[in-house]
């Protein structure tokens, strides 16, 4: 009998790993196999030394040489190993061994699942930390179709032995959270990393599907991850679905704009328009090697010191409609985003930015957390693949520029040599007539039940607006 004392608070109970995978055995009915490429047998090995894994895994296997791998899950496209395509027929394969060798017949309570990894650890240079697909397609009921989370994750850990341990105790919380706390999707992403310091291993994209998550929107499972430290940028496509940046930045040349997007205006579309075909009539870049990606920042999702996350839904399904690939980023500064696109690249990186942002980037107190400053920042956004393409601005009917804005006394000679080395270019047939419009102004108009703000924004836009009602429209 539990003692309960007076002035006792509920709070729940943080379960050992070796305690999850003995509830997990100690149930007769949860049942399954493990497959585990790359790192070891290091989730099920958790099962066995829990105790009463007999009646949990029906099957273990790791299929280290690649020619048994393929032989077993066929031969990947880009005959990589690491994938999510991978992780897809593992989990695929594994499921329909399980369902044609234990008939429901004799076993119709058994809730099936199908546990799977592949990963590549650390390199013996310690030049590759690593990283690995992980994933889980299960069900709670015997009768219940399978749902699945899939995940993609970096090793921060400087040895392969660490590594393991770390990517054992994630096995074990996936699983676990599958069955249960899959109620609580988004408390489940924080269970994953029980037992485990944050700082070890990084999600930078994970997805829920199936049954049980028909009314999970992943996009906000992509937001939490940003909001609870657990990556830095993550990206999801036109259909909503969160993507790795990695598969969708590798040895791309790479377009962004980033903005509030609050909601998408003329503006942005021109921006983007006009910088897109700039791009286009260079040498090297053509529609297939070049990755367009809107950028909103964490930043820019805060209002009165929240996350609004209707207000982010509403951003995004605007931006998915109109077919954009979104990033959400934890980079405030401009030289993290460049540094985090050419870990993936070494091709073109352009960042179209409007002149109040150019000018923010050369005030010295953006800077002050870094020990080299200014230079040390600017090394990393100038980096000889970066140039800025910059978007005019009306000042006081005014015109601003490359050529006539001001910068700091200071910065003056450094924005030159940028300048002077085609770093900045001038974004130069751009439609005047939209300068005078601002987001705020038209987000404005759309709340007060004002007319004319349709005539601000894209046809596709302001007709998804109204639809949906979106941003308080009545």
């Amino acid at each position: 009998m539990v003692v309960s004392l007076k002035g006792d608070k509920e709070f729940e109970k943080l379960l050992s790993t070796k305690d999850k995978a003995l509830r997990i055995n100690l149930n007769e009915n949860i049942y399954g196999t493990f497959a585990e490429i790359g790192a070891g047998q290091e989730v099920v090995r958790h099962f066995f030394r829990a105790g009463g894994a007999s009646g949990t895994v029906a099957k273990t296997m790791s299929a280290y040489d690649k020619g048994f791998s393929d032989a077993i899950y066929g031969i990947e496209n880009d005959e990589r190993y690491v994938t999510k395509s991978r992780l897809n027929k593992m989990l695929k394969h594994e499921m329909g061994l399980l369902e044609g060798r234990v008939p429901r017949k004799k076993n119709p309570e058994k809730m099936f699942f199908s546990f799977a990894n592949t990963v590549a650890t650390i390199d013996f240079a310690k030049k590759f930390k690593g990283h690995g697909w992980m994933g889980i397609k299960f069900q709670t009921d015997s009768k219940q179709d399978y749902s699945e989370i899939q995940m993609h994750i970096r090793f921060h850990l400087n040895d392969a032995k660490s590594q393991q341990e770390v990517l054992g105790i994630m096995g074990v919380n996936l699983i676990y959270g599958a069955y249960y706390k899959h109620n609580k999707p988004r408390s489940l992403i924080k269970y994953l990393y029980d037992h485990i310091d944050p700082n070890a291993i990084e999600i930078d994209t994970i997805n829920f599907s199936g049954p049980l998550f028909k009314d999970v929107d992943n996009r906000l499972l992509s937001l939490d991850l940003i909001k609870n430290n657990m990556t830095q940028a993550v990206m999801f496509g036109p259909d909503g679905k969160n993507i790795l940046p990695a598969a969708e930045l590798y040895k791309k040349n790479i377009l962004t704009i980033r903005g509030s997007f609050r909601p998408v205006t003329k503006v942005n579309e021109d921006m983007y328009e006009k910088s897109f075909k700039m791009i286009m009539d260079k040498k090297g870049f053509n529609k297939k090697n070049t990755s367009s990606i809107f950028e909103i920042t964490l930043s820019n999702l805060i209002h009165d010191g929240k996350v609004n996350e209707q207000d982010f839904l509403d951003r995004a399904k605007l931006l998915c409609s109109m077919g954009k690939t979104v990033m959400i980023t934890n980079f405030q500064e401009y030289y993290r985003l460049s540094e985090y696109f050419n870990k993936y690249t070494d091709k073109k990186i352009v960042l179209t930015m409007g002149v109040d942002n150019l000018i923010k980037v050369f005030e010295e107190s953006y800077y002050d957390n870094l020990k080299g400053g200014i230079l040390e920042a600017f090394g990393n956004l100038f980096s000889n693949n970066v140039t800025v393409f910059l978007y005019p601005m009306l000042k006081k009917d005014k015109l601003i520029n490359s050529d006539n804005l001001q910068v700091n006394n200071k910065m003056k000679n450094l924005y030159k040599f940028f300048k002077d080395n085609k770093k900045i270019i001038d974004i130069k047939k751009f439609d005047k007539k939209l300068l005078k419009i601002f987001s705020w102004k038209v987000l404005e108009k759309i709340k007060n039940g004002d007319e004319g703000w349709e005539n601000d924004i894209p046809k596709k836009v302001s007709a998804l607006i109204k639809k949906k009602k979106l941003f308080g429209f009545n």
